[in-house]
């Protein structure tokens, strides 16, 4: 018998079911992956799959709210997180995208590591965001 954690999936409940099969998010013992995140509204606020808004600031917005919501639902916090994966669909969104996030990380006790990529996504979608913690 084997000592191995369970994988356990991640789905909060204002989250509507994935498009494809995969989950928002899987824990293992101490480690919660995020799956890719997007400026979804709550299903408790909006129908499924209703974008927050069509501007930068309202999806990125949106979509930390629904990486947190995940961390939460899997018994993670902000300062568990040691990586976030952001893919953005123009390079011209770097600039507004740091402020944002600069601004709503500021309180942050302890920084977690990033890395940026530009990439096409579906129609509408200007941001997606993936997360990996170590829950201690």
């Amino acid at each position: 018998m084997s000592n191995t954690p369970a994988k356990t999936a991640i789905t909060p409940p204002t989250h509507s079911a994935p498009s494809a099969s995969f989950t928002h998010g899987v824990r293992k013992g101490n480690i919660l992956q995020v799956g890719g995140q997007v400026g979804f509204l709550p299903t408790d606020a909006a129908p499924p799959h209703t974008l927050a808004g069509p501007t930068l600031p309202e999806q990125t917005l949106q979509t930390l709210a629904n990486v947190k919501a995940v961390l939460e639902t899997g018994g993670a916090t902000w300062e568990d997180v040691m990586m976030m994966r952001v893919y953005l669909t123009d390079s011209a969104h770097s600039a507004e995208f740091n402020e944002i996030y600069n601004a709503y990380f500021a309180d942050l006790h302890e920084r977690h590591a990033r890395a940026t990529i530009y990439v096409g996504l579906p129609e509408g979608l200007l941001i997606e965001i993936d997360a990996i913690a170590v829950i201690n």
